[in-house]
């Protein structure tokens, strides 16, 4: 099998490429290990920037996003018994729309589809060969029988532990790396949204966000031992430990009802740099990981897989390199600026064990400056919604 570019996964950043390049007359295929209705139906949250609406828009894969995503104009930052709202879009011009993940790949993968795009549903025993030539492949198997696609360009967005960051030898890149000391428990609940907006909860029992998926679902989170087990949880404590850090001084109570997922995830800080090598080019999870506090994974796969395909278009079209050989310092100062926000919203909002009282009220004093303080209320939210 011949084609232009070969992509290792169909998250996001892979499925976008591929449709990017599409829309300028470049040919793909992309491989995936897993089948289409698992992908499409692994539920996991997102918030969209600004610009990444814009890409998705004008991409002509929006439409479901903008009919069913929830459009937010801000914040909402508790702590101390009270709530404090960030205006978002008072404060940068720009907004921030909630739209899970998994729909994100479902309207990818419709479109991909309906352009007659190649997407290997299912495929094992990936392996990369000769990315440091001019004619790189990929060997795989696919429906039982061993195949191998040649290709001018590999891009792997096969996430954190894929196959393709490996193929880049150690002598060749940098790993970056932080691991957070707690998780984030989340839960997905059937019930009547408790907030118009995310709420970013701040307590001395630990951290705490509320986010509502849509007229009928709340996902919740809670920091927590990442490793704790679900089953040590009832649904009763779940809920008891949900109130203490999220209720305050006015009122407001959390909504409650079924819950129908429930998960632990670490925390941890990761960036490979350069992300290229040869023509093995890194896109998305493969490349970096930010801790959620932020906001930023899907935001990041979106903007390298935009910069990736006009260095790509640039190559087909021009004959130029030049895009291709900026690609990953490009990619590198807006993960690396991303990579400083998620910290630092970590570091803000949640509990450290081995914070001393003095550090602890540090801490109080760096959030209620965010909130009181018109210039660093609007850093955070020209960071939240990436008008840089």
């Amino acid at each position: 099998m011949r084609t232009q570019v070969a992509i290792i996964g169909a998250g996001p950043a892979g499925l976008l490429l591929s449709h990017l390049l599409h829309l300028n007359g470049i040919v793909s295929v992309v491989l995936e290990s897993r089948s289409r209705a698992e992908i499409e139906a692994t539920i996991r949250a997102g918030v969209l920037e600004q610009g990444s609406m814009d890409i998705l828009n004008d991409a002509g894969v929006g439409a479901r996003m903008r009919a069913e995503g929830a459009l937010h104009h801000g914040v909402e930052f508790a702590f101390g018994g009270r709530r404090h709202r960030i205006d978002l879009t008072e404060l940068t011009g720009k907004a921030i729309t909630v739209y899970p993940q998994h729909e994100v790949i479902i309207d990818l993968v419709a479109a991909r589809l309906a352009a007659g795009g190649q997407i290997l549903f299912e495929t094992g025993e990936v392996a990369l060969h000769d990315t440091d030539s001019a004619r790189p492949s990929v060997a795989f198997v696919h429906k039982g029988e061993a195949q191998r696609i040649e290709a001018d360009f590999v891009i792997g967005c096969d996430g954190f532990h894929g196959v393709s960051r490996p193929a880049i030898p150690t002598s060749l890149r940098q790993d970056f790396q932080r691991t957070y000391p707690f998780g984030w428990f989340g839960i997905l609940v059937e019930s009547a949204p408790s907030s118009n907006e995310l709420i970013y909860a701040q307590h001395e029992r630990g951290f705490a966000l509320v986010s509502t998926r849509s007229p009928t679902v709340q996902r919740l989170y809670f920091q927590c031992d990442p490793k704790d087990h679900v089953d040590n949880w009832s649904d009763d404590r779940i809920w008891a430990e949900l109130h203490g850090r999220l209720e305050n001084d006015d009122g407001w109570k959390l909504n409650e009802g079924r819950f129908f997922q429930k998960g632990i995830i670490g925390m941890r800080s990761f960036v490979c740099a350069p992300m290229r090598a040869g023509r093995l080019f890194l896109a998305g999870d493969a490349a970096h990981i930010v801790p959620p506090t932020g906001a930023k994974g899907m935001n990041l796969a979106i903007s390298d897989v935009k910069i990736l395909a006009q260095a790509l278009d640039d190559f087909y079209k021009k004959g130029s390199e030049a895009g291709l050989d900026g690609y990953s310092e490009a990619a590198l100062k807006r993960i690396w600026r991303a990579e400083y926000f998620s910290w630092w919203m970590t570091r803000m909002l949640h509990t450290f064990a081995d914070a001393s009282p003095f550090e602890r009220q540090v801490q109080r004093a760096e959030l209620e400056n965010v909130v009181a303080s018109r210039a660093m209320s609007t850093a955070l939210a020209e960071n939240y919604v990436g008008a840089f």
